[in-house]
């Protein structure tokens, strides 16, 4: 049963990473896509999460915690430089 349900809401997550593609790629202004960037971080995190639990392996969680990380960072670095034109002070 688990494993069914796995499957859906991995179908699930895969839409919304399609959804969240279109709006980095469409995205009307630079703030939504930043946040569809985002959003699209934190989504893969989900997909590997699942996979993780599907499988049964321990290396997915350290990945999906090594993205974790790396989106936040770049997320804040993408904001500082939208709001200041500059990175490193």
């Amino acid at each position: 049963m688990l494993d069914k349900v796995i499957l859906i809401v991995s179908f699930m997550i895969c839409v919304a990473l399609f959804l969240n593609l279109w709006r980095l790629l469409i995205g009307p202004s630079v703030s939504d896509r930043i946040l569809a960037l985002d959003t699209l971080y934190i989504n893969s995190i989900a997909l590997i999460l699942l996979y993780g639990i599907y499988s049964g392996g321990n290396l997915y969680f350290e990945a999906a915690l090594l993205i974790a990380m790396l989106g936040f960072v770049s997320t804040s670095a993408l904001c500082k430089y939208i709001l200041r034109g500059d990175i490193i002070e």
